[in-house]
């Protein structure tokens, strides 16, 4: 195959070689500004008339032009990109997509332009969205604002980059986009950052302008305090936003919205409902995680995004028992994007000029453009009604002697001498006689003269106004004023973004860690824990009306990072630590756990296994006293090993549980025992020797053939106690169905011996052949049925060994007070 020659062909004679010598300084100097000029007008800073940037103006265009108004149905974004790609933006694909996304984003403009059906993305872009050819759009309400009358005249246009189309210079703009949604980008030497403001607060500063021209910046800052972002927050400090309303620059702090909550039933947890403006969950989340690993943020567990579309952002962020939330709260505004700083810049373009405006003149340069579009508007329309009328008017004239008319039109050779006659004769224009041609003759009955003479009055009353707008510049602003003010009450919604003079008192000056204070561990008769703010006991209150959960079966003092131990009925004693428990506020009058935590989430326990008081681990104590269902009595020496978490405080027969057991106080105390066949036994505990933990015990009760013990508690003799019982039957299904009960001073039962069989306490009616619940302690004593509500006790009977009463409620536990 033959090769083809590459040598240069000779120069033609004809043709002659220009070389010119450029200074490359200058031409790369010229190149430059050439390029910077193309990117601040073209690219990159918004207009300040309509708030668009070029691409943003010509997809809005585009869209009413394809006619996807809100009321019709999506298209493919797709398609939208490829007819603003085609016939107005001469760029990618990828840059016009990324402009319709935001558009469309809820979370990036306070009153989106697009109404986005699909993956449009996440706050933060932690989730992308889906590619064009998934997601459909349409324009949204609010924009059609955007492009209201522009086919009257109101705005200039300009050929595209091939001549062969028209766009806007700036679209109508019937609300104050670039404030109201804000703007970002970067351009070459200046850059411009604007936050989103509020519709409503704009157009009434707006408003406030045009009636008062004169008005300085404060009087506008009442009604535009400050931003008001897409996904709310809190601005903190408002002495920048100041400045940059009145210079165009200026920084302001935001927080994300926090409130401190119980997020599980052993903790308190952050719960992050708002973030500031472009910060998403997934960087907060992976920004904690990365401090924490590094160990320079303690005290959080867990973090949890529970996001989702029934209720908005919802970040759980755990706190570790032991840490204050709101200092650890403080540690995450001042190391993580949960406080963003916000730079304002308001560089915008003004007569294709890039300046910097502070808030009034970015609002007078919309308002200029405002006036300017509704003076073209009128004088169009104007200009309509008044050809039209002109056309009303001489076909009226014709229809005075349509006779002579149609004999004139019918007498003449051709249209065109018709048309000659019919001007001479009726002194009618060549607009006039060619539209009394056209109109046909079913146009001219007597009904459609009374038509046209209504429509004559109507132009010439709207003519008239319109006049009157044009020639008065006070009807102009007022109208222009009307206008916002429909807008606002119909797009207008309410402040999202909560304006701080300043953060508040300072919460560094607050420990990071909950102080080792003294409090109370108390445990309810429905197996809730909790712990007071203080170590002082409850003052009660005999007048107070009781609540559910308000009997409390054992309370023992500790610290707040102390720790104390819950002895259960299989003999074992399991440590609990005192910050894991709930706290009861501190201004609760009377106990009550309801507030508290179920046992269940501190301690695990066997079947038919359950706690049976609480105590402290103080080995300086007397120690604690125990009693079984088979009448043993136990006082154990105080002795807990730090370095176990479970101990064996007695050990147990086969088939002997614990029924009751207390920590005593002074080793001077009574300890009482009562039997399901009515026996009370009291004793010193002195008479009873302490043992170590795995002893099993001394004999305590000397029970009857088939009798058990069902309560034993210890009682001080030098304070009021009273003795409960509650009689039942063997032959029920339900062992505690009661039948009658009774109430007595417990100084009416005589101290007896250990080993003994006690004095009876409540002698059985017919029908009643054991006692199905028993109680000695301090009074007041308190009864509760087994869902923790109240329950009624009987009055006070000074016999030992009477009979009780009937019950207006079965009653599952009592304990005095706390």
């Amino acid at each position: 195959m033959a090769r083809r020659s590459t040598k240069t062909p000779p120069p033609d004679d004809s043709y002659e070689e220009r070389i010119l010598d450029i200074d490359v300084v200058d031409e790369m100097q010229g190149s430059f500004l050439e390029y910077a000029y193309s990117v601040i007008y073209s690219r990159a800073l918004p207009d300040a008339r309509d708030g668009l940037k070029p691409v943003h103006r010509r997809i809005v265009y585009q869209m009413n032009e394809m006619g996807l108004r809100p009321e019709r149905g999506y298209v493919k974004c797709a398609r939208v990109v490829g007819e603003v790609m085609g016939k107005l933006h001469p760029h990618g694909d990828s840059s016009i997509y990324d402009a319709l996304v935001r558009m469309a984003q809820p979370f990036s403009m306070r009153v989106p332009l697009v109404d986005g059906h699909g993956n449009f993305g996440s706050l933060g872009n932690d989730d992308p969205p889906a590619a064009m050819r998934y997601t459909e759009c349409r324009m949204a309400e609010a924009t059609s604002l955007m492009t209201e009358s522009i086919d009257e005249d109101t705005v200039d246009f300009n050929p595209n980059y091939d001549g062969q189309e028209q766009e806007p210079v700036a679209l109508p703009a019937a609300f104050p986009n670039l404030l109201v949604n804000g703007a970002s980008g970067i351009a070459v030497g200046m850059a411009t950052n604007m936050p989103p403001h509020n519709l409503r607060e704009v157009i009434a500063a707006a408003r406030h302008l045009i009636r008062y021209p004169n008005a300085d910046l404060d009087a506008l800052m009442k009604h535009v305090p400050g931003p008001d972002l897409p996904t709310g927050g809190r601005i903190v400090g408002l002495s920048g936003i100041r400045d940059a309303y009145e210079t165009g620059r200026g920084t302001f702090k935001i927080r994300a919205t926090v409130s401190v909550d119980n997020v599980t039933a052993r903790r308190k947890g952050l719960v992050v409902t708002e973030l500031p403006f472009t910060v998403g969950p997934e960087k907060v989340i992976a920004k904690i995680k990365d401090l924490v690993g590094s160990k320079k943020l303690q005290g959080i567990a867990d973090v949890k995004d529970l996001t989702d579309r029934e209720h908005g952002l919802r970040l759980v962020i755990e706190i570790k028992n032991g840490f204050v939330p709101e200092a650890v709260l403080e540690q995450l505004y001042k190391l993580t994007p949960m406080e963003e700083s916000f730079g304002i810049n308001n560089v915008a373009l003004v007569d294709g000029q890039p300046l910097t405006l502070g808030l009034k003149e970015l609002l007078e340069v919309y308002l200029d453009h405002r006036f300017d579009v509704v003076r073209r508007r009128s004088e169009f329309r104007r200009g309509k009604k008044r050809d039209r009328l002109h056309l009303v008017e001489g076909l009226l004239t014709a229809l005075l002697d349509i006779d002579e008319v149609i004999r004139l039109i019918r007498s003449s050779e051709n249209s065109a001498q018709a048309k000659q006659r019919l001007m001479e004769q009726f002194s009618l224009s060549e607009v006039q006689t060619q539209y009394i041609l056209d109109t046909p003759l079913r146009r001219l009955t007597k009904y459609d003269r009374i038509e046209l003479e209504t429509e004559k009055d109507r132009l010439n009353a709207e003519i008239e106004e319109l006049t009157r707008i044009l020639d008065s510049d006070t009807e102009l602003r007022k109208l222009v004023s009307t206008e916002l003010a429909t807008v606002a009450k119909k797009f207008g919604t309410d402040r999202r973004t909560v304006l701080l003079e300043s953060g508040g008192a300072p919460v560094a000056t607050v420990p990071l860690q909950v102080a080792d204070d003294p409090c109370r561990v108390l445990l309810s008769s429905t197996g809730l824990l909790a712990r007071t703010a203080n170590g002082e006991p409850f003052a009660e209150d005999a007048g107070a009306k009781r609540v559910k959960h308000d009997v409390i079966i054992s309370a023992v003092p500790a610290t707040a990072r102390g720790e104390v131990g819950a002895v259960t009925s299989a003999g074992r004693l399991l440590r609990l630590n005192v910050i894991d428990l709930p706290q009861l506020p501190e201004s609760m009058a009377t106990p009550n756990l309801a507030g508290g935590a179920p046992l269940a989430e501190f301690v695990s326990l066997e079947d038919d296994e359950t706690v049976v008081c609480l105590t402290t681990l103080d080995e300086s104590s007397p120690g604690l006293a125990l009693g079984t269902e088979q009448g043993v009595v136990k006082r154990v020496v105080p002795d807990y090993p730090s370095n176990k978490e479970e101990l064996e405080v007695i050990t147990l027969k086969e088939g002997d549980r614990i029924i009751g057991a207390v920590e005593l106080r002074t080793g001077e105390e009574d300890l009482v025992f009562i039997t399901d066949d009515a026996q009370l036994l009291r004793f010193q505990a002195s008479q009873v020797r302490p043992q170590g933990r795995p002893a099993g015990g001394v004999a305590g009760i000397k029970l009857s053939e088939g009798a058990k013990v069902i309560s034993f508690t210890a009682v001080d003799p030098a304070v009021d106690a009273v003795v409960f019982t509650v009689a039942g039957s063997r032959g029920t299904l339900d062992d505690s169905v009661q039948t009658t009960a009774k109430m007595t001073p417990f100084d009416q039962y005589p101290r007896k011996g250990r080993a003994t069989g006690g004095v009876r306490c409540q002698r059985f009616l017919k029908g009643e052949d054991c006692l199905s619940l028993a109680w000695a302690g301090p009074a007041p004593a308190l009864a509760a049925q087994k869902n923790g509500t109240p329950a009624d006790l009987p009055e006070m009977d000074p016999r030992r060994d009477g009979s009780g009463v009937s019950l207006a409620k079965t009653v599952a536990v009592v304990a005095g007070p706390v």
